[in-house]
């Protein structure tokens, strides 16, 4: 999925050009810049709120912000706007798009590219380390502005732990902790289940992979290049999805679905543990209503040397499209800069359970004691800085990744069903995988 091809011509629809008639002449006329997002719900009016407060500040820019539904297609839309080029400034693109993202030459404009000519204060120093990597090329550049990055992390039941005999304030640090003490909650009747998943793919083998240093793929996940090699069938991987299927059997696991569809499991006390991402910390709470609800960080094999590395995170970020005039490029370059102040990533933060990504949005959050009244809402943040990221636990940047996803989850569901050894669902995962990689790869030659 790329934007190879794509005319670079801009044909503003009536509306905006009608606009623009009316306040000709006029010293001061705001100028607009659009903002497609992925943002539904309370997060939709968070966002809103954002963009509001932006527009209430200054009087030369408005941005304004534009649902355009979940994640691919939000991006799908854009990819079509900019065929018909009547694309939007700024679209948020989920970090599965990267590849496909980094490979639209001549579609984009470079975040740090942006910043530079339109002389906003820009220093890519003060983003987390983790968060940045991600997003940069080969020579650290930013090519895309950070907005709503999370991590996976571990949520438990602190009432059945209560219930089971296990100590409320002591999540499982290992693997083997994870079956233990599922093993524990279910002897005990306290629950039907150990633990359940959300995005088992992101979770269980993108986040699993980094934080035991391992590679996903090769080319250092993809951020060598395009000729990159899927690498999830390796020996550890292959060990743990193998107990996850074992574990299915006995309860210890009980997987429901494929995105966030085993939360019910969770909020029902079904399972005493869920992991997920950091970002659902407030929908985990508001909905755990009859329980009291316990965050850790993701488990580890401790039998695994350099566990726990670090994990990696997923969300998205705004990229710049390119077709737009200056003006509404220096408005783009204001909004980041507001955007990335601490006050508004601290409130962002603090809102939604997603990242900060400044560093100095984290302190700040520190300072207002949010962490003490919140227990475990730093833990993403911990996590992601465990270690300094390494080739295996910057992050993926390999293309057709939304597809390779639904390769591996097809895989991942025949291992639960036990219609496939874990040997057999991650060898085939990657033989499929690797064909659709080699697709990418054609298409952007």
């Amino acid at each position: 999925m790329t934007f190879s091809n794509l005319t670079k011509s801009i044909l503003f629809s009536g509306t905006m050009l009608s606009g623009a008639l009316a306040i000709a002449g006029a010293a001061n006329a705001a100028t607009e810049v659009e903002w497609w997002h992925a943002m539904g719900g309370a997060l939709g009016e968070k966002v809103e709120k954002i963009a509001g407060d932006f527009n209430a500040s200054q009087s030369d820019y408005v941005v304004k912000p534009v649902y355009k539904g979940n994640y691919t297609e939000t991006m799908t839309a854009a990819i079509a706007a900019f065929r018909a080029g009547q694309q939007p400034a700024i679209v948020q693109v989920f970090e599965v798009g990267t590849g496909s993202m980094m490979a639209a030459k001549g579609a984009i404009d470079p975040v740090y590219q942006l910043m530079e000519k339109s002389g906003e204060p820009f220093d890519p120093k003060a983003y987390l380390a983790a968060v940045v990597g991600y997003y940069t090329d080969t020579d650290g550049n930013m090519l895309s502005m950070p907005f709503n990055s999370s991590t996976p992390i571990l949520y438990y039941n602190k009432d059945v732990f209560e219930k089971a005999g296990l100590d409320p304030n002591t999540p499982p640090k290992t693997w083997g902790d994870v079956e233990a003490f599922s093993k524990k909650i279910i002897d005990s009747g306290a629950a039907n289940c150990g633990f359940t998943t959300g995005w088992q793919s992101w979770v269980q083998l993108e986040n699993f992979s980094a934080f035991h240093n391992v590679p996903f793929a090769s080319d250092a996940n993809g951020f060598g290049g395009t000729g990159a090699v899927l690498e999830f069938n390796g020996d550890l991987q292959k060990r743990h999805i193998g107990n996850m299927g074992e574990w299915q059997k006995s309860k210890i696991f009980d997987y429901g679905g494929r995105r966030s569809d085993s939360a019910p499991k969770f909020y029902s006390q079904d399972c005493a543990m869920y992991m997920n991402s950091s970002a659902a910390l407030a929908g985990v709470r508001a909905n755990a209503k009859d329980f009291e609800v316990g965050v850790g960080m993701l488990p580890y094999y401790d039998d695994v040397e350099g566990a726990p590395q670090n994990s990696i995170i997923g969300g998205a970020t705004l990229w710049v499209l390119s077709g737009h005039d200056d003006d509404e490029y220096k408005g783009v370059a204001r909004f980041f800069n507001y955007l990335s102040s601490p006050e508004v990533q601290a409130w962002w933060h603090q809102e939604t359970g997603y990242l900060p990504i400044t560093n100095a949005a984290y302190e700040l959050t520190k300072e207002q004691g949010y962490y003490e009244k919140n227990p475990g809402a730093d833990t993403s943040v911990l996590q992601m800085n465990l270690n300094p990221p390494t080739e295996n636990s910057r992050g993926l940047r390999l293309g057709n990744f939304v597809q390779i996803r639904d390769v591996i989850n097809e895989e991942l569901e025949e291992v639960w069903a036990g219609n496939k050894s874990a040997d057999e669902a991650l060898d085939t995962a990657v033989e499929r995988g690797n064909k659709l990689l080699r697709d990418f790869e054609k298409q952007t030659d």
